[in-house]
């Protein structure tokens, strides 16, 4: 995958243990941002719209409160 990945040892759908690249938060989205393919564009930009509504959360708390707020509507509904 990529140079900054680590390896660790984990299971498999054959119950065997396989080392498998991991990667933290940062590096995943590094690495989603280095893919040239247009097919990842759509992520991206969904990426980016979330990591600007985090933001406009920080700065305006009370949006954190208005989303809660929406959650916990939609949540009541799919009862």
């Amino acid at each position: 995958m990529a140079t900054n990945c680590s390896q660790l040892k984990m299971r498999s759908s054959d119950n065997k243990m396989y080392l498998t690249d991991v990667a933290n938060t940062q590096q995943l989205f590094r690495l989603v941002q280095s893919i040239p393919s247009p097919k990842a564009e759509p992520f991206k930009l969904w990426l980016a719209e979330v990591a600007k509504q985090r933001i406009d959360q920080l700065q305006d708390p009370e949006l954190s409160i208005d989303r809660e707020v929406c959650v916990q509507q939609l949540n009541l509904f799919r009862c």
